[in-house]
C-alpha cells in the first residue's frame, strides 16, 4: 500500500495499517485473484480501512466491487467457506473464509426519498461515486486489491480527505452534511457513537447540522436508535458520545430525560449539576467493570438520577430535596426503555438498579439487622454485583473523608452480605416450606390463599433467617389461624 502522503503521524498510521493488514494477506491476496481473474476490481474499503489505519482492525472485512451480486455469486461459491445472501437485494454478500467474515458489496449509487431513511437501491459503475455516498470521510477511504503485489494490496484511494480527517481525529461528510444527513438522519447518531468509540470530535459545519437536523431523527425506527446508543455506550469513552447527543439536541429527541438533568442552579439553592454528577457516575463504573463493558450497568449509571429533575423541591431551609427520586427514576427508565422497544429482561434489570441505587445510603445511619440485609440481598438478586458497582460509583463527592466513610459503609455491608452468604444461602431465599406441603398442612386446595401463606413464610424467613421444619410449621399455622 503506497504511502499517499509524508509526515510522521501519517507514517505511524500506515505503519499501523501494514501491521493490521498483514494478519489477512493470505485471504486480501486470494480474494484479489478471484476478482481479478474474472475481470472484476475490488476494494477493501470503509470500516475497514479506518481500523486498520488506527490498529484496531478484527476479523469483519467490508469490501466494494463493480461486479453486480449475479455475477459474485458463481465467483465465491467454490472459494468461500460459506455464503451468505441475506443482503442480496442490496447488492451484498456474506462470505466466510479461514476464519475472517467478508462483506462484499457492489458499487452503490442510492437515492433517498427523505421521507424515510430506506434508499432506492441503485447499482453505480465507478468507486468515486460510492465512496461520497458514505456516512463520514473517514468511513471513504479504499485499497485496491492486487493479487500481485505483497500482501495483496495495490493503490490506496483517498479522495476525499479521509486520511488527512483521520489524522485530526474529526468527524467530516463527504458531501454537505445537510444533505448527508437528510439522506440519512441514523448519521447523526453514528457521529455520537463514533465519538465514544474512537475519540474523534465532528468538524464545526458537521455540529451545526446536527444542532438544526436533530428533528429529523423522529424518521428512524426506535430499533435503529436503541441499536446506536448501545454502541454508543459500549464505546471507549461514552460521555463523549451521551454529550455530543445532549449538546447538540439529538439527545432531546432520543433520550430526553438525560438533557433535562441540565436544571438550572441558582445561588441560594445550591446542589450538584445532575447531569454531569451522571456522566461521572457513568465513567466510574466503567472503570469498576472487571470481565468487559457492561451495558446494562451502563444503561444504569447514566439513568440513575433521571427523576431527580421531577421531585426537586426547594426546602425552607435553603436546601434542595430530592426524595423518592429513584421510585420516580425507575418508572421513567421503565417507560423510555419500553418504548425504545429493548427486551424485558433489560428493562427489568436496568429499571430496578435505578430504584435499588439509594437503599443503601440508610446503611451509615445505623448497621442494618440481619433482616435488612437479606432483604438488600434478595431486591437485587442476580444484579447484586452490578448494584455494588453502581453504588459504589455514586460516590462523586469532593469531600475525601466522606468519600472514605461511603466507601467504608459500603465495604463493611459487602462483608456483612459474605458473612450471610457463609450461614445461609442469601442467593435463593426460599420459605421453609414449598407450596404442596402448605396445601398439605392446611387442608386446602389451590388458590390465592397458598400464595399468601408462601408470602408470610417468606418475609418471615426473610426477618429470622432459615427455620427448623417444626419452627416453619408451627409460624404457618399461627398465621393461618389469625387469618382466619
Amino acid at each position: 500500500m503506497p504511502e499517499p502522503s509524508s509526515g510522521q503521524d501519517v507514517a505511524e498510521l500506515l505503519a499501523a495499517a501494514q501491521v493490521s493488514l498483514g494478519r489477512h494477506h493470505k485471504v486480501l491476496q486470494a480474494l484479489g485473484r478471484v476478482f481479478t481473474d474474472a475481470g472484476h476490481s475490488i476494494y477493501l474499503v470503509g470500516g475497514s480501512v479506518r481500523d486498520a489505519l488506527l490498529g484496531r482492525l478484527d476479523t469483519d472485512l467490508d469490501f466494494t466491487t463493480d461486479a453486480r451480486p449475479e455475477q459474485m455469486k458463481p465467483l465465491l461459491a467454490g472459494w468461500a467457506d460459506a455464503l451468505w445472501d441475506t443482503g442480496i437485494e442490496f447488492g451484498t454478500l456474506g462470505v466466510g473464509k479461514d476464519g475472517d467474515r467478508l462483506e462484499i458489496t457492489t458499487f452503490r449509487a442510492d437515492s433517498y426519498d427523505h421521507v424515510t431513511r430506506h434508499p432506492e437501491v441503485r447499482f453505480g459503475d465507478n468507486l468515486a461515486d460510492d465512496l461520497v455516498r458514505r456516512d463520514f470521510t473517514v468511513n471513504a477511504m479504499a485499497v485496491r486489491l492486487d493479487p500481485e503485489q505483497p500482501g495483496g494490496l495495490g493503490e490506496f484511494l483517498d479522495p476525499l480527505g479521509g486520511l488527512a480527517a483521520l489524522q485530526a481525529r474529526t468527524l467530516d461528510t463527504p458531501a454537505e452534511p445537510e444533505v448527508s444527513f437528510t439522506d440519512d438522519p441514523l448519521r447523526m447518531l453514528r457521529a455520537a457513537r463514533f465519538a465514544a468509540q474512537l475519540g474523534f470530535t465532528v468538524s464545526p459545519r458537521v455540529r451545526q447540522a446536527l444542532t438544526e437536523m436533530a428533528p429529523q431523527l423522529s424518521r428512524i425506527s426506535v430499533e435503529r436508535v436503541a441499536a446506536e446508543l448501545d454502541k454508543t455506550l459500549l464505546g471507549a469513552d461514552p460521555v463523549a458520545g451521551v454529550d455530543l447527543m445532549v449538546q447538540t439536541g439529538l439527545g432531546g429527541i432520543v433520550l430526553p430525560e438525560v438533557g433535562a438533568m441540565r436544571m438550572a442552579i441558582d445561588e441560594h439553592h445550591q446542589h450538584k449539576d445532575v447531569y454531569q454528577h451522571s456522566l461521572t457516575v457513568l465513567r466510574q463504573a466503567i472503570d469498576l467493570e472487571t470481565d468487559g463493558p457492561d451495558l446494562v450497568l451502563r444503561w444504569a449509571a447514566l439513568l440513575h438520577d433521571i427523576g431527580k429533575p421531577a421531585t426537586r423541591r426547594h426546602e425552607p431551609d435553603g436546601g434542595v430535596s430530592f426524595h423518592h427520586h429513584e421510585v420516580v427514576g425507575a418508572k421513567m427508565t421503565r417507560k423510555r426503555m419500553r418504548a425504545l422497544k429493548y427486551s424485558k429482561q433489560m428493562v427489568d434489570d436496568v429499571s430496578q438498579l435505578v430504584y435499588l441505587h439509594l437503599r443503601f445510603h440508610g446503611y451509615g445511619e445505623g448497621r442494618w439487622t440481619d433482616s435488612a440485609v437479606r432483604r438488600y440481598v434478595t431486591d437485587a438478586g442476580p444484579l447484586l454485583s452490578r448494584l455494588h458497582k453502581l453504588v459504589r460509583a455514586d460516590c462523586t463527592t469532593r469531600n475525601k473523608r466522606r468519600a472514605a466513610r461511603l466507601q467504608a459503609n459500603y465495604d463493611d455491608l459487602e462483608h456483612r452480605i459474605a458473612e450471610l452468604a457463609a450461614k445461609e444461602d442469601l442467593a435463593r431465599v426460599r420459605p421453609d416450606i414449598d407450596g404442596n406441603e402448605i396445601m398439605t398442612l392446611l387442608g386446602i386446595p389451590p388458590g390465592p390463599a397458598v400464595g399468601q401463606a408462601w408470602n408470610h413464610l417468606k418475609e418471615v424467613r426473610l426477618d429470622r433467617g432459615p427455620l427448623s421444619h417444626d419452627e416453619a410449621v408451627e409460624e404457618l399455622l399461627r398465621w393461618w389461624n389469625e387469618q382466619r
